[in-house]
Order: C-alpha cells, then structure tokens, then sequence
C-alpha cells in the first residue's frame, strides 16, 4: 500500500510491466540448457525461471490499481499483427567489465516490437507515465549475476555462445503483467491481455 495526500487517503498499488510471454517449448528448454551452461562456470548467478521468461516492452513499477483499466485501454490500441521473435545469442547489460544480466538476444522481430513499444509509450504518456530514459532495448533476461566470483569464465562461456540459436516464438499477446516479490523470486500473474 502506498500513502497519498499526507495519509488521507490509501491507495492500493501493483507492480507491474507489460511484455510478451516466451510460451515455445523449444525456446524455453534452450534457455534451460545455456542456464546450466552458465552455471557451471560456478559464478554467482539468479537464473531466471522458465515460467518467467519474456520480452518486457515497459516496466511500469508501483501503479494504482485504479489505473489498470486506462492502462488495458492503451493496450487495446496497440496496432500489431502476429509476428515472429527469433532468438538468438548470448550477451550481458551493462558490459563486460560490469557483468549484471545475461540476455538472450533477438535477431527476428526487433522492428515490431520497437514499434509497439513506441505505441505503448505514446499512450502511457496520457496517463503521466515517463518515458525509460535507458531507451529500449529488445532481449530475454536469463541470469542475474549477484557478484563478481568467477566473473572471467562467465564472460568466456558467454562470448563462446554469442551466435547460440534458441528458436523462434509467435508474438500474439500483448500483456499486462503483475509482479509479487517473493524471497523465492517473482511470481507473475496475467491482469489483462490483448491478442492478435
């Protein structure tokens, strides 16, 4: 709960994003395999769990619950077909002297999905939301790196893999997303969608 209004009044709020969901066996079982890859250069690694794999178009944090019905609307408006995301290599953000995540990388459908994240912050805008000043950048997180142990052979495993062929998903829906924190990780569960 967050207070507003000098602790008038109480505002429920959910921690959300909006993205497209990686639902291809053959992708996910992939991503399996580079995680243990990864995980056996012994760094100090939070992989991601298959469940929770996906393209994040906008992170939106703590929103009103009111506000999720406006949010749905901009998502309705969104102009897209269905399309194909092509997976494909290993990277890390921010660099290599500073490993923090790995991404799987995206080869095939980079322009729709720049497109739609064009259109969602164009409506966001009308709500108060500010665009990401980091830009956008279209990947798959796989791994969080929580410290710098064995941070040289992560980097070499990561380079070696850096044409790796995932495989291919269909972009359908467009999702809104909410995200508990939990010690376990995140647990995300669907609050609206729009599919093509």
């Amino acid at each position: 709960m967050s207070i507003l209004g000098g602790g008038c009044r109480y505002l429920s709020t959910v921690r959300s994003f909006i993205s497209f969901d990686v639902d291809s066996e053959e992708v996910i079982d992939n991503i399996m395999r580079v995680q243990n890859v990864l995980l056996e250069t012994g760094a100090d690694l939070k992989l991601v769990k298959p469940e929770n794999i996906h393209v994040t178009i906008k992170f939106l944090g703590e929103v009103p619950s009111t506000m999720i019905d406006n949010i749905y609307e901009v998502l309705r408006d969104v102009s897209f077909t269905p399309f194909k995301i092509r997976v494909k290599g290993l990277g890390s953000f921010p660099n290599f002297k500073v490993v923090r995540v790995v991404w799987a990388g995206i080869v095939e459908g980079c322009e729709d999905l720049r497109e739609i994240h064009l259109q969602v912050e164009r409506g966001l805008r009308t709500l108060g939301f500010k665009p990401d000043p980091k830009g956008f950048s279209p990947h798959l997180t796989i791994a969080r790196v929580r410290s710098g142990r064995r941070r040289d052979l992560l980097i070499k495993c990561i380079k070696r893999m850096c044409d790796y062929e995932f495989g291919v998903v269909e972009a359908r829906c467009l999702r809104l997303k909410k995200s508990v924190l939990t010690p376990r990780g995140p647990v995300y569960s669907v609050l609206r969608e729009v599919c093509r």
